[in-house]
């Protein structure tokens, strides 16, 4: 079409001067492109439409980064349109009016882009003052590095710990004399040594010979205090009735009696001169043989569990550490010197867990400068030009500079307010890293787009104008994801969310003030270079000079009029748009996505639950060898819990003992109990009572005797409450737990007791030590899912609110609940757990579903192609390149964690490539197929 059969017009058109027909532009295109628009002009100073009529040429799109939540319209009629033509075919047009939100925001951020470029060093300084003050946070930074692990990894307020209270508050135990690890309500002091025969058994002599001599060697270690005073096992160690607990109840009977028949032993009980003892848990790798009444003859062991128990309480506690840790020290030296040919030995204390889990948080150090370091570089390749003006190396170095200062300023913000820093913290940097830098991306592609001739003040006007939305969304949605983490139940969780959401922020912040304000100085060594750029060929060597720095490596003169649009958005709209768009690939795409939910689908009912408390060491510590031996030889028996009654019954009653002893049978008959290793102060009472021709029904014969009984049998006094009322306020029994090695198990086990314990007519309660990180296998689920809808509902509001379109925000949330349900399904793939660590990320996966889909989403509805496949190759010209540069920027800035040796920093690296991956393929594959089938 020839201009002349265009309408001519005598003066620019403003919107002022024809109400009707500016509106209807500024629906099909909220904020016009100035560069390359030969129909529609945008000032820099004004939000105004300039409309020029001798010109039939498309609009150019701009650059996909600044673009993100604009649309631009395309006036290329086919015939001569009259105004009223031209209005009619403009109001048919797809729209979406955000002005709401979007036309407000922008002239907040035009303004404040003016006066960045007004006054660039003052807003360049202050937040470089501000992160020195807030950096001196960093002296509240925990000198010693102890972290509690019961108090960040297990559920807050888990049942558990309520009936921990109960227990102490109802019940004593005596570590000096009478000693029972599982009458305790707590972890006790303890080192434990594994021994595993080089045979097919170790129930042979040579065997028991020198397992017994490391068994002495252990005993004879001694620790030593700060006066020099020395500190022998005889004194730390746990004792029943004067003599310290045997550290294997088999091999005590054999250094007692050398001549012991090995052929004859018997499983789980085994009666040595007639007493009773209990094997189950001591031994492992066994086989049975011949039943011998409730037990079985013992034919093979392969495993022996030698457990030194120490004294727990008062200053007998620190002592008992000090002896621990001389044992770390001395154990590996123990093993050399017997030079132990039969058997192979592995080591755990009390204090491993604490202490390998500390020593993890030093392992990452390291790595946070290799990410720092890759990803300037991927900056600075991502930024690199050809145009030695428009080059933005430095720039995009200065980027990552700014995001550092933002680490380091939320985090002493944090630190000044009081908020624990603990471990799983020191993921943040490396993701914060990684998602910092893709706000500088956006503000340097639109700053590209701007006019080489323009003011400073006026460039930077434009460009935050142009990213104030896309920015701010991206912001908002990451940081309400992750306070939505504050309503999890694990406080490691909350503080890691704390810290991440509040370090966004501040990264936000300073993209706009102190970022911008470096880009602003830049742009005045672009008028420098262009000024000399210009000058002719003979300068004095001054100039000359200084030329040659600034247009190295090339010094062609930039087009200052051309905007500059990078080639891989010419890629995404040349070749991969019209790809993706075809036919056959949209067949492929939809059988790609059914097989992608398929796999999703069943990886969710795979997937472990809980956090394996060996994982919070590093994968080279001295304890993976031990929880590994333990886990194939020992997972027979778990540990054995204690059945409560809580409130007064009257057990002389014959009816309320009935009822008493039903509930009972029931907790025997379950599953994962083992009946025959039952144990109940009561079923004893009841027969002294019967072999002293006492009269159980009478209640004061009953609590009378109480006081004899105790006498013979010492370990019961403590099972026994008996108020000042002569009343037995509650008392306990104790069954032994089977099968519960996986995770899956543990929780089942866990349920189904306390189910039973509800359902019986007398009020009991079950408890062990183990059951608060037990719980955490109930509480996961529970929390993730809680989190995932509160975040994902979130995201859909402000959907609603930023960009108002129903099928966006329909999308959004399809894209979101897609791509959480393949992270999940995948997990279990990679061998990764759902528990406290994992639910983190899953919370990181909305805010990235959210950000990676809207945008691509709202572009496609908001474009005024006439097709939906033109419609989709425009919204991945637009914004096809920033998404990627999104989704390679994270992984780089946490793929150095692939490399972390503890499990809580490579789950980090895991789940974030799954996040970025899918998220992406969402983005840039699924949904725009989608957006044209539907």
């Amino acid at each position: 079409m020839e201009p002349e059969s265009l309408p001519k017009l005598e003066k620019p058109w403003r919107p002022e001067r024809d109400p009707d027909l500016g509106a209807a532009l500024r629906a099909v295109r909220p904020q016009a492109s100035r560069e390359k628009l030969d129909p529609v002009l945008e000032s820099s100073q004004e939000r105004e439409l300039e409309v020029s009529w001798d010109s039939g040429q498309r609009a150019e799109p701009l650059g996909a980064e600044q673009e993100s939540l604009s649309s631009w319209v395309s006036l290329k009629p086919e015939t001569p349109l009259s105004r009223p033509q031209f209005l009619t075919e403009v109001s048919h047009k797809r729209r979406c009016r955000t002005n709401c939100l979007e036309a407000p925001l922008s002239q907040a951020f035009q303004w404040l882009g003016k006066k960045v470029g007004l006054h660039p060093w003052v807003f360049l300084l202050m937040p470089i003052l501000l992160t020195a003050v807030l950096g001196t946070g960093f002296t509240y930074l925990p000198k010693d590095g102890k972290e509690d692990l019961e108090e960040q990894y297990t559920p807050i307020g888990s049942p558990a710990k309520a009936e921990r209270r109960f227990v102490q508050e109802h019940f004593t135990t005596d570590d000096s004399d009478y000693f029972s690890v599982y009458r305790k309500s707590t972890e006790v002091n303890f080192a434990s040594i594994l021994v595993v025969s080089n045979t097919a058994s170790l129930l042979e002599q040579e065997i028991l010979s020198e397992i017994s001599k490391l068994d002495h060697m252990v005993q004879a270690l001694y620790g030593t205090q700060k006066n020099g005073k020395q500190i022998l096992y005889s004194e730390v160690c746990a004792k029943i009735q004067g003599y310290c607990v045997p550290s294997n109840p088999l091999l005590s009977a054999w250094q007692v009696n050398k001549q012991l028949d090995l052929e004859k032993i018997t499983f789980p009980i085994y009666k040595q001169n007639g007493q009773p003892m209990s094997l189950a848990g001591t031994l492992g790798g066994i086989i049975l043989g011949q039943k011998i009444g409730t037990n079985q003859v013992l034919l093979k062991v392969k495993a022996m569990r030698l457990q030194y128990y120490l004294k727990t309480g008062g200053e007998d506690n620190e002592h008992s550490k000090m002896w621990l840790i001389h044992f770390l020290k001395q154990i590996s030296n123990i093993e050399k010197s017997l030079a132990l040919k039969m058997i192979q030995v592995v080591y755990f204390t009390s204090l491993s867990r604490q202490q390998e889990f500390e020593a993890t948080s030093t392992t990452v150090i390291p790595l946070f400068y290799m990410a720092y370091l890759l990803i300037i570089l991927f900056s600075i390749s991502s930024c690199y030009r050809c145009d030695c003006v428009r080059n933005k190396m430095c720039v995009a170095a200065f980027g990552v500079i700014s995001v550092a200062l933002s680490v380091v300023s939320g985090f002493g913000f944090m630190l000044y307010t009081g908020v624990p820093f603990v471990t799983i913290v020191k993921n943040s940097p490396f993701l914060i890293l990684g998602v910092g830098v893709d706000d500088m991306f956006i503000m340097i592609s639109a700053w590209q787009k701007t006019n080489l001739t323009d003011s400073i003040k006026h460039r930077m006007a434009r460009v935050y104008s142009k990213v104030a939305v896309s920015i701010t969304i991206t912001t908002i949605t990451n940081i309400l994801a992750f306070y939505t983490g504050v309503m999890t139940s694990f406080r490691s969780v909350q503080y890691f969310c704390i810290y991440t959401g509040t370090t966004l922020f501040f990264c936000y912040f300073y993209n706009i003030t102190c970022f911008g304000a470096f880009l602003a100085l830049d742009g005045k060594r672009e008028a420098v270079c262009l000024r000399w750029l210009k000058k002719t060929d003979r300068p004095d060597q001054k100039c000359f000079s200084l030329k040659r720095c600034c247009c190295l490596p090339f010094g062609s003169l930039p087009d200052e009029q051309g905007a500059d649009i990078h080639p891989m958005n010419s890629f995404f709209k040349d070749y991969f748009g019209p790809v993706l768009t075809s036919t056959k690939s949209k067949i492929f795409v939809v059988l790609l996505y059914i097989l992608y939910l398929i796999s999703s689908i069943y990886g969710c009912f795979q997937v472990k639950e809980g956090l394996d408390l060996r994982n919070l060491a590093s994968d080279d510590s001295y304890i993976t060898p031990y929880f590994n031996v333990e886990e194939k030889y020992f997972s027979d028996y778990g540990p054995r819990v204690m059945v409560i009654v809580t409130e007064p019954l009257d057990y002389w009653d014959k009816y309320a003992r009935q009822k008493l002893e039903r509930c009972l049978r029931d907790f025997e008959n379950n599953g994962y109990v083992d009946k025959s290793l039952t144990e109940f102060w009561l079923q004893e009472y009841v027969q002294y009572m019967e072999d002293n021709r006492q009269d159980i029904k009478d209640k004061k014969t009953f609590i009378n005797s109480i006081s004899s009984f105790v006498m013979k049998f010492p370990l019961f006094k403590y099972d026994i409450n008996i108020s000042s009322l002569h009343e037995i306020s509650c008392s306990r029994a104790f069954i032994q737990t089977i099968d519960i090695s996986s995770s899956t198990n543990k929780k089942k086990m866990l349920l189904q007791l306390r189910d039973l314990a509800e359902e019986c007519e007398i009020p009991l309660m079950v408890y062990n030590q183990a059951f608060i990180y037990f719980d955490q296998y109930t509480a996961i689920i529970e929390n993730t899912v809680r989190n995932v809808i509160v975040a994902s509902t979130i995201m859909f509001v402000v959907s609603l609110l930023l960009i108002p379109h129903p099928l966006c925000s329909l999308w959004v949330t399809f894209a979101i609940a897609s791509v959480i349900v393949g992270v999940t399904g995948f997990m279990a793939f990679w061998n990764v757990n759902l528990d406290s660590i994992s639910m983190i990320n899953l919370v990181i996966c909305i805010g990235f579903s959210f950000d990676f889909s809207a945008h691509i989403t709202y572009a496609f509805v908001s474009s005024s192609e006439p097709s939906v496949n033109q419609r989709a190759i425009e919204a991945l010209y637009m914004l096809g390149y920033p998404v990627l540069q999104s989704a390679v920027s994270t992984v780089i800035g946490v793929c150095v964690l692939a490399a972390a040796k503890a499990y809580i920093f490579r789950t980090f690296f895991k789940i974030m490539f799954l996040v970025m991956l899918f998220g992406a393929v969402h983005g840039l594959i699924f949904i725009p197929v989608f957006l044209t089938l539907f």
